[in-house]
């Protein structure tokens, strides 16, 4: 018997791509905002037999509101029409988004070193940007992210 195969995606989102960088969104990206754009956009594009055929093994695995990276787990069947729908959202709530693919795999191990080495890094740029305006709520709120992605499992 042949185990279920997964897919992992791990993506950034860019929110109002339009507008200068800043330290305030508009919008805080949280795993049900996400798993809901990307429904809507899964039922529009590919109706309600691509979004009840996609549905059984999508999740939202992990976000991170303040580096703006999540994973996505997707069967291995249903990849490309889940990121196929992903590519296709436009906004997340009245925030116009956009998603970039980081890295794609079929282990959720190798998904997380990918997923840390971008958090890291975005973070220090974070930090940079932020300068003496980072609280320490929001460091705090980082090692909490970045503690929940080690302790990822299937």
């Amino acid at each position: 018997m042949v185990g279920f195969k997964n897919r992992y995606m791990v993506m950034e989102v860019f929110l109002d791509p339009n507008k200068d960088n800043s330290l305030h969104d508009p919008i805080i990206i949280t795993q049900l905002n996400l798993s809901n754009a990307i429904k809507e956009s899964i039922l529009t594009n590919f109706g309600e037999c691509g979004l009840a055929s996609s549905m059984h093994s999508f999740q939202v695995k992990y976000v991170n509101p303040i580096t703006k990276v999540c994973i996505f787990r997707t069967s291995r069947e249903d990849y490309q029409k889940v990121w196929a729908a992903i590519t296709m959202v436009k906004s997340i709530g009245n925030c116009p988004v956009v998603f970039n693919l980081l890295d794609l795999s079929g282990s959720i191990r190798t998904c997380k070193i990918a997923a840390l080495k971008c958090d890291e890094s975005k973070y220090e740029q974070y930090k940079i940007l932020a300068g003496d305006r980072l609280s320490p709520d929001t460091n705090q709120r980082m090692q909490n992210c970045l503690e929940k992605i080690k302790t990822l499992e299937n």
